[in-house]
């Protein structure tokens, strides 16, 4: 460490207490770990550098100066260039902290990535490269798909920015198995460097508590089984990355999700992806032709052995990293624990009951349960019995045989056709399930649906109300549509569902 440059930005402080108008505000650190920082960064008039900054903070004497140090470095500095510094650059100012303080370098780079990025969704005006190439945003979790799209990205683009969310923060989560917690942005942060781009952080943790979160609280309380995975592909995390790539002068979207995209005279649709076996389609269903206009997914056409491939000829060192299991808000949690801490809904005892209303047994809360489920049932009988339907308002799950959950017809809601739906000749009822042959009954029309049917050629054991079904022409998405209650809609003359509203 260089003590004279150390002691200069202890005294000197640059920032501090200072207040730039309109500045966005990153904010790093607990009072339980003992250190917080708060940076407030203000790009200038013309959305493209950094105006001015100024800070705050309960700290120690290492992160005050480096707090000061990064003030003064990224004054009138391109927002791109800032986005290239990490903890390494800040530690570099002081001329190297030592391996005990180099913690206070990590604190204050995950604030100042914070303000900037909130910074640039306000108030960025990035242009497109003065070239005229085009500029692509890769999304980057830290995991080895992401990274191996950014790799693709830098070799056929050249000019490809990274962007990390961070959705959730839970200390009861192990934010080293989430893909979107701070631990994961500043992971992603370093490996993005690593491969020589600029990173920003979009900091979507409210927006994801209202519009994934919540959802999944209220549909377990109502006796659903959501997928918030849906929810935040179709309507939080893409739609805010594409108007932050705008801020960006970026014209395009890269992720790494296995799909593709099928460009028509009509506009795009989604395709799936050449893996069978990773493809996400059903989790990307909900997003609009217009968001996939802009999207681009590189590992559409490849497998997971080869993405790993990839990664270890460039000798990335998430090669071998394995694949996250979780819903990154339940990492290290589970959903149990999770629905009582988030929403009160604790363990209620209640009945099991067979279709006639016999009991069969206890249950310990009907949340838990869903339709199709066999396994946790804990019901001696002479043949399986499975999980029927749920009935939140008394409590009670409701089991029976196999030959009672088969059914040939699904009523879905909420539903959106991209093409006419005598096109759809399949549909998909869970993430992981093989499309099943079927039919939409009454041939709707393109556009929102409130109510519609599904008629399967063979018989499903169950589907799973609050699931979505993707409706698709052979592997092609036409549209989608939430998994109804049994008995609770009924088919509208095709005439009524086009004209209404989702």
């Amino acid at each position: 460490m260089d003590r004279e440059l150390f002691e200069h930005h202890l005294t000197s402080a640059h920032g501090r207490g200072r207040a730039p108008q309109g500045a966005a505000i990153g904010v790093a650190g607990t009072r339980l770990c003992g250190d917080v920082v708060r940076i407030a960064l203000a790009l200038d008039d013309s959305g493209r550098r950094v105006g001015a900054v100024g800070w705050e903070a309960e700290a120690c004497g290492a992160t005050i100066a480096s707090l000061s140090a990064v003030a003064e470095l990224v004054e009138g500095m391109d927002l791109l260039e800032v986005a290239r510094l990490g903890a390494r650059d800040v530690d570099a100012q002081l001329g190297g902290l030592s391996a005990g303080k180099f913690h206070a370098a990590e604190l204050v780079a995950d604030a100042l990535a914070r303000a900037l990025g909130t910074a640039v969704r306000e108030r960025g005006a990035l242009a497109p490269p003065a070239d005229g190439s085009p500029r692509t945003l890769v999304a980057m979790s830290g995991g080895v798909d992401s990274a191996v799209v950014a790799l693709l990205a830098g070799r056929e683009q050249g000019d490809a920015v990274a962007v990390t969310l961070e959705l959730w923060a839970d200390e009861a989560n192990d934010g080293e198995r989430s893909c979107c917690s701070a631990q994961a942005v500043r992971y992603a942060r370093a490996l993005a460097h690593r491969m020589g781009m600029a990173h920003l952080t979009l900091d979507l943790r409210d927006e994801f508590r209202a519009g994934v979160v919540t959802p999944f609280l209220e549909d377990h309380r109502a006796g659903l089984t959501p997928n918030p995975c849906i929810r935040c592909n179709g309507h939080v995390r893409l739609d805010a990355m594409l108007e932050f790539a705008d801020r960006l002068g970026a014209a395009t979207l890269a992720t790494g999700h296995y799909a593709r995209v099928e460009h028509g005279a009509d506009g795009p649709l989604l395709r799936a992806a050449v893996d069978a076996w990773k493809d996400q389609t059903y989790m990307l269903a909900a997003l609009t032709p217009d968001s996939l206009a802009r999207m681009r997914f590189p590992l559409g056409e490849l497998t997971k052995p080869q993405v790993r491939e990839l990664a270890a000829e460039a000798q990335l060192p998430v090669a071998s990293k394995p694949d996250s299991q979780d819903l990154c808000f339940l990492a290290g949690t589970n959903r149990s624990d999770f629905l009582a801490r988030h929403a009160g809904i604790e363990q209620q005892p209640g009945e099991i009951v067979d279709s006639g209303g016999r009991v069969l047994g206890r249950h310990s809360g009907h949340h838990g349960y869903t339709v199709g489920q066999r396994r946790g049932l804990g019901v001696a009988a002479e043949e399986p019995l499975y999980v029927l339907r749920t009935e939140p308002a008394r409590n009670r799950v409701v089991a029976g045989t196999r030959a009672e959950l088969a059914t040939t017809a699904v009523p879905l809601r909420g539903a959106r056709l991209h093409r006419d739906g005598a096109r759809v000749d399949r549909v998909k009822l869970r993430y992981r399930a093989k499309p099943l042959p079927a039919r939409l009954v009454g041939d709707p029309a393109p556009g929102p649906h409130r109510r519609l049917e599904v008629a399967l050629e063979q018989p499903v054991d169950g589907a799973a109300p609050g699931q979505m079904a993707c409706l698709m022409e052979g592997d092609v998405v036409i549209g989608w549509a939430t998994i109804g209650r049994p008995g609770a809609v009924a088919p509208q003359p095709a005439a009524a569902q086009s004209s209404s509203s989702g």
